[in-house]
């Protein structure tokens, strides 16, 4: 898969460059993932990390470096990760065209290939 699996926004881009600096993560990647779990059978994760396996796609994106793991590539692919600042606060909003359904809590999904195994939530 040569082209970006996801697309990250300004907005998203900047919240994760604060992070970095404040975090000490300067240096790091930006890991996002897809694992079992969660009210729709499967969850998002996102994290730094330090160190890009051999069959993780990597690319970078508003001087970020971003790597996703292989099993995940597929149900990420086209997926909008963006920063929304509200008067409640902010938070990283994910819209992936692959999810065929998703819980209220907004952070478990389904697709038609891979549903996973639901939780209660």
């Amino acid at each position: 898969m040569s082209e970006d699996v996801i697309i990250l926004t300004e907005a998203a881009a900047l919240q994760i460059k604060e992070m970095m600096k404040h975090n000490e993560e300067e240096g790091a990647f930006l890991r996002v993932a897809v694992k079992g779990g969660g009210c729709s059978g499967l969850s998002y994760g996102m994290g730094f990390d330090h160190e890009i396996k051999e069959d993780d796609h990597h690319f970078e994106q508003h001087s970020i470096p971003i790597i996703v793991d292989k099993e995940s590539a597929p149900v990420l692919k086209g997926t909008k990760i963006d920063y929304k600042q509200s008067m409640m606060g902010g938070g990283f909003t994910i819209d992936n065209p692959n999810a065929i359904a998703s819980c209220g809590c907004g952070s478990s999904f389904r697709t038609d290939a891979n549903a996973g195994t639901p939780e209660e939530c």
